[in-house]
């Protein structure tokens, strides 16, 4: 069994460059796999490997000073959900693509056990699922908003829309897969003139573990290779439906179109009926991934894992 972590941690870090290609090689000597980002704001990363190899990362990464007290959410995997170790700087943490987003302004914490204590006890307040539409799709907590955008950076613009709708006298909830889109969201909230902002400390993962995953409708999507994971073991019932059945589902794949390459809810089912493929016209495509019954939903890859420089030279040509 192998261990999956999830992380952030906003600190400063005055050379972000030479930071990153020390830790990668560090990295690389423990052997772990995974995505990590950094910049001057600090480091965002999710990365697997065997107990040893995610214990010994831990322990040299909250020894560096001003990188204690992480909070790691750990989950466990018959295998190492990355392909290979991503270790690179960019210039957000977490893309919403606006200046001077201070997380130190941001909201209150509330620990699982007070968020499950609100939500059983308390009715005067709004709950905001913080996350893509992808990922709300499969599941969500009871009652929240789950705004329709595609990306994080869409979240301003989606606020600016609604904000006559939301009372500034409520209570906000705010949560997402493992906090750190709510750390900037909620800054944003509070600049509009929210005052009782609130967010989900360690988010959907942390509220699993301690939990039970209580409230909570269906999955949580990760980006790993693993796409979902259970949250309350006590219902595991899809709450979205396969795209080409129509059928209750909660599994996701890419469109085995290569030129496509769609993420979609699609159950065994339909994976089988459509070779992996989103539409008919997809799976008439010469450059159509192999599909194998057997692994439907492993996960793609790039590709020149299925194709020649034909391919890669086709879709330059298109885009001139």
């Amino acid at each position: 069994m192998y261990e999956v972590i999830l992380y952030y941690k906003f600190t400063s870090i005055e050379d972000p460059e030479t930071f990153c290609e020390e830790h990668k090689q560090f990295c690389k000597d423990l052997g772990i796999k995974g995505r990590i980002y950094i910049n001057e704001e600090g480091i965002n990363g999710t990365v697997g490997g065997t107990p040893e190899q995610v214990s010994k990362y831990k322990e040299g990464l909250t020894s560096i000073p001003g990188f204690d007290g992480i909070d790691f959410k750990t989950d466990t995997s018959e295998y190492v959900p990355f392909p290979k170790l991503k270790c690179k700087t960019r210039d957000e943490l977490v893309s919403i693509h606006k200046d001077e987003v201070d997380p130190e302004d941001g909201g209150n914490y509330l620990e699982p056990h007070e968020w499950k204590e609100v939500l059983e006890n308390e009715d005067d307040y709004v709950l905001i699922d913080v996350r893509n539409d992808y990922e709300s799709k499969i599941g969500h907590f009871e009652g929240a908003i789950t705004p329709g955008v595609e990306n994080f950076y869409d979240f301003p613009e989606w606020l600016d829309q609604v904000e006559e709708e939301i009372s500034k006298d409520k209570k906000v909830l705010m949560y997402c897969t493992g906090g750190i889109r709510c750390e900037k969201f909620s800054v944003l909230m509070k600049e509009k003139g929210w005052d009782d902002v609130n967010q989900l400390h360690g988010g959907i993962l942390r509220y699993a573990k301690e939990e039970g995953g209580e409230h909570y409708k269906g999955k949580c999507f990760v980006f790993d290779d693993r796409l979902v994971v259970p949250v309350n073991e006590d219902n595991l019932e899809p709450i979205a439906r396969c795209e080409i059945t129509g059928k209750p589902a909660d599994t996701y794949i890419n469109c085995a179109n290569m030129e496509c390459n769609k993420l979609f809810v699609c159950s065994e089912e339909g994976a089988r009926m459509m070779e992996g493929c989103c539409s008919e016209e997809c799976r008439q495509s010469e450059y159509k991934r192999p599909f194998d019954p057997e692994n439907a939903f492993r996960p793609f890859r790039k590709w020149y894992n299925y194709f020649d420089e034909d391919f890669k030279e086709r879709q330059l040509e298109e885009e001139k």
